[in-house]
């Protein structure tokens, strides 16, 4: 397990600094348990809505992201910005945790269960992935206001008895429902809090260059990919970080 060195603090949230290496043994046996734990990868966005002090679903994100066993920076830009308070943040995004996992075969035998996705998610896994035995579910949209489709949620996991589980329904839905499911003690493994990280690992949405992502334009690039559904996370929302590090 990560010891205290292992921690970095910023901005109100203790990083794990680990390697993608050691964090892949660490969830190995993190899946073999008979409790259930989860990892979140807090980015831009996030920590943005972390340091939201009026809204509820701010609060309980915040009570999520306190209470898993990993919290990994998702962010490049995060990582400049700690640098510059002398902060050092090892980058493990959860793209690269989710494909370093499948590629390298650290899934191979175990039951992985996928919360999200469309019908064919499971299909495209199972033909790239055969030794992945990949079980899923499909809330509807806006689940976290639905009370029964988290029920179904911590049911489906509970049945599963998965040794992996992979929450794709974006922040902050996913890390909330995955505290629920901890809480509700039926479940196994180990769940990782993986937004689009599934879209990128079957080819349907591409990955900037390596060079974009050398040089923290990671974010740009989705946004010229994306500028409808992007313009307000990037344009709006995250430039408020600079506000919050600034005061911190």
């Amino acid at each position: 397990m990560h010891t205290d060195s292992d921690i970095q603090r910023f901005l109100g949230v203790d990083f794990a600094n680990v390697s993608i290496e050691r964090l892949a043994a660490e969830l190995e046996r993190l899946s073999r348990s008979a409790a259930f734990s989860f990892v979140v990868t807090p980015n831009v966005d996030h920590l943005v809505l972390l340091h939201d002090e009026e809204s509820e679903i701010a609060e309980l994100f915040r009570q999520a992201c306190a209470a898993a066993c990993f919290r990994l920076c998702d962010s490049r830009v995060l990582k400049i910005l700690a640098r510059s308070l002398g902060v050092p943040l090892e980058v493990v995004t959860g793209s690269d945790l989710t494909a370093y996992l499948f590629k390298r075969g650290k899934l191979d035998g175990k039951t992985v269960a996928l919360i999200g996705g469309d019908a064919a998610m499971q299909e495209e896994l199972g033909l790239r992935y055969p030794a992945v035995g990949i079980v899923q579910h499909i809330p509807p949209m806006g689940v976290l206001n639905n009370p029964d489709a988290i029920d179904k949620i911590e049911e489906f996991l509970a049945n599963s008895q998965s040794e992996y589980a992979l929450f794709a329904i974006g922040a902050p839905q996913s890390e909330i429902i995955a505290l629920r499911c901890q809480s509700a003690g039926r479940s196994r493994g180990v769940a990782l809090c993986v937004g689009a990280s599934i879209e990128f690992l079957l080819g349907r949405k591409p990955r900037a260059p390596i060079w974009m992502q050398r040089l923290s334009l990671e974010w740009l690039f989705r946004l010229l990919s994306e500028p409808r559904r992007l313009a307000r996370r990037y344009l709006i929302v995250a430039p408020r970080i600079f506000w919050i590090v600034w005061r911190f």
